[in-house]
């Protein structure tokens, strides 16, 4: 297993987040809008999800060149992104040089990446076998996607991460103690693998995963 990482936490804490009013508001009924994944999920209330998620100028551009740095990409590197939504790291990610390419189930997700890559992204499942050779990429990357996967799924993709990319970095919910484990259950519209730092870390090496990690934690 590789080594955890601090990438993409200083994004998610930059966002405020009220837990128990959504714990509240008819939480069922918007869980199963949000798992349509689609409009509502992306740009529709809050209740459901983003509440709108656009583009913002620079927002990812620390992440995708710590990534660059991390795993010493050098321009034109082949980057795959599973769970991709609208691409908007990969699309940082292409300014700076890199090959991207990437996937979603999300067809409103997708219909909404930056024009300049909408034609490096199609649709696909993260625990389908992907369409590529065995390391193909240089980096494959899943932010904050898989652990919307329950556990027999969430193994098949990470066997197909590893299979495909030379380079791997994952990124998921998770928690270290009760407070962030209630914080999360009232947030989460979408996560089916609701486990613990150690338990990842267990999952990882039991399904063979090789790649980095990091985990976002609900404070």
């Amino acid at each position: 297993m590789g080594k955890l990482l601090n990438l993409i936490t200083p994004v998610h804490t930059g966002t405020h987040r009220e837990y128990l009013p959504r714990m509240v508001d008819d939480k069922v009924g918007c869980m199963l809008k949000a798992k349509e994944y689609e409009l509502d999920y992306w740009d529709g209330s809050r209740r459901f999800g983003y509440g709108g998620y656009s583009y913002m100028e620079g927002r990812w551009t620390p992440m995708a060149q710590g990534l660059i740095d991390t795993y010493s990409l050098k321009k034109g590197a082949k980057i795959l992104d599973v769970g991709c939504g609208k691409a908007f790291l990969l699309y940082e990610l292409h300014k700076l040089g890199m090959d991207v390419h990437g996937f979603d189930i999300s067809q409103h997700g997708l219909s909404g990446a930056p024009e300049a890559i909408r034609n490096r992204l199609f649709t696909h499942r993260a625990e389908s076998a992907y369409p590529f050779k065995d390391n193909n990429f240089d980096l494959v990357i899943s932010i904050n996607s898989l652990h919307n996967l329950q556990i027999f799924d969430l193994k098949k993709a990470l066997k197909e991460m590893e299979r495909v990319g030379k380079n791997k970095y994952v990124c998921v919910e998770s928690y270290r103690n009760e407070q962030e484990l209630f914080n999360l259950q009232c947030w989460a519209l979408t996560c089916e693998s609701f486990f613990d730092k150690q338990e990842w870390e267990w999952l990882f090496k039991e399904f063979n995963y090789a790649g980095d990690y990091e985990f976002i934690y609900f404070e």
